[in-house]
């Protein structure tokens, strides 16, 4: 009997395997974000890297330096004591180096003679003469010797005069400063000038050129007590006709001789004493006693010049008041002149400031001095060394500029140095700046 074959069991149903990722192998949304997740902070460590590699590659703004020296440096020293006036003006300076010092220096007051100072500026400009020339010939008038007698009458200062007398410039210049005399005074304006009035009008050109803006002149003589003028301007003045070498020499003579005046002498009774070098005296009832004065003496081996100017002096004899306190304030001028400190050691010449916030200050290693007078202005120029406007770092006593001076006395310069370290910049900086 055969047996019939065994029927086959049909295979289990296995159902799909079902991923954890979902359904057909996609990821879950826990997984993604967690992809996600993973690659942001791999961008984000990136981009940090990329970031920081520029940051540090970037080069650092240098260090700010600012210059913090003033231009116009004062010689330190106490004020001069002089011996000022109680009345009228005066005013004293050393030539080239400064003011001393004065009182009621800028009032105008009448000049009397001094205003001759101008009268002399004026026709050396127009008529220029050299050192050993004696210029044209001025013939002298008749109305030229009558003015000349009338004035003597009235007990003027004058010089004799003849008709047909012949002065050269140089002469006439020389009766002019020495004698002071009124009447060379009008001789003179009137050979420049074509008349006394247009030469007026010149004087007062030339004082407003010369920036003498507290004087005005109405004579060429100054007998008319209109020509008035401060003591600070009759010093400024005094210096321009000392600059001229013709009458630099005519105001130092105590004494000249004329063709028909002959001797002749100068009013200034202090030349040649305590270095008194010139330059002319006025006096009248309404001007008083007035001398515009120059001194020059050596000290420590330098010549100095001291230029002053004295004005309405009263007293017994007005004149020799004036001369007097000129002599006292020349003598007190010249022990003023010493050595002064024009740049102190460890002066601040340069602030330095780092964008990263360090601080620091060059100073100057050492004093500048000069001899010279207590006020006197020196000017200061900052040169920087060679990168110092490109400094990322610096270190102490390193020189960042050079100070240079220039004064009367000459010039000097001295190193700046840095006082304290700027670091360079710190990583956190580096990277924390925009």
């Amino acid at each position: 009997m055969m047996l019939g074959r065994m029927p086959r069991r049909p295979a289990p149903v296995v159902p799909p395997r079902t991923s954890r990722s979902g359904r057909h192998g996609r990821p879950s949304p826990a997984q993604l974000r967690l992809r996600w997740g993973a690659l942001a902070l791999v961008l984000v460590v990136a981009l940090g890297a990329i970031y920081c590699g520029v940051q540090l590659a970037r080069s650092v703004p240098p260090i700010a330096v600012s210059e913090v020296l003033p231009a116009r440096l004062v010689a330190s020293g106490d004020p001069p004591a002089l011996p000022l006036p109680s009345q009228g003006a005066a005013q004293v300076e050393v030539a080239g180096l400064g003011e001393l010092g004065g009182v009621r220096a800028t009032e105008p007051l009448p000049l009397a003679s001094v205003t001759k100072l101008m009268t002399a500026l004026v026709v050396l400009h127009d008529h220029p003469l050299s050192p050993g020339q004696q210029g044209p010939a001025i013939t002298i008038t008749a109305a030229d010797a009558a003015a000349y007698s009338a004035e003597l009458a009235q007990n003027d200062s004058v010089a004799k005069v003849a008709a047909g007398e012949q002065l050269t410039e140089f002469q006439a210049l020389e009766a002019l400063l020495v004698p002071s005399a009124d009447n060379v005074a009008n001789i003179l304006a009137s050979w420049d000038a074509g008349s006394v009035t247009a030469f007026v009008s010149r004087m007062n050109a030339q004082a407003d050129k010369l920036g003498l803006h507290q004087t005005h002149y109405a004579d060429p003589a100054g007998l008319d007590p209109e020509s008035a003028g401060s003591a600070a301007d009759m010093v400024r003045l005094a210096g321009y006709v000392m600059a001229e070498p013709v009458l630099r020499q005519i105001v130092a003579m105590p004494q000249v001789t004329l063709p028909v005046a002959g001797t002749v002498y100068n009013y200034d009774y202090d030349l040649g004493r305590d270095g008194i070098i010139g330059i002319k005296t006025g006096s009248t009832p309404q001007a008083g006693g007035n001398f515009v004065f120059a001194a020059r003496k050596d000290v420590a081996g330098k010549s100095f010049t001291v230029l002053g100017a004295v004005l309405n002096q009263g007293g017994q004899q007005p004149l020799q008041s004036a001369l007097d306190l000129a002599k006292r304030l020349s003598v007190a001028a010249f022990s003023d002149i010493r050595t002064v400190t024009l740049l102190p050691e460890g002066t601040k010449v340069l602030s330095l400031g780092s964008p990263w916030g360090q601080r620091a200050t060059a100073v100057t290693t050492r004093a500048i001095s000069a001899l010279g007078v207590p006020g006197e202005v020196a000017g200061a120029r900052v040169e920087l060394s060679p990168g110092t406007s490109k400094l990322r770092e610096t270190a102490p006593g390193q020189q960042l500029a050079t100070v240079k001076l220039s004064f009367p006395g000459g010039e000097a310069s001295v190193p700046a140095v840095v006082t304290g370290r700027v670091a360079p910049a710190s990583v956190s900086y580096r990277l924390g700046r925009i």
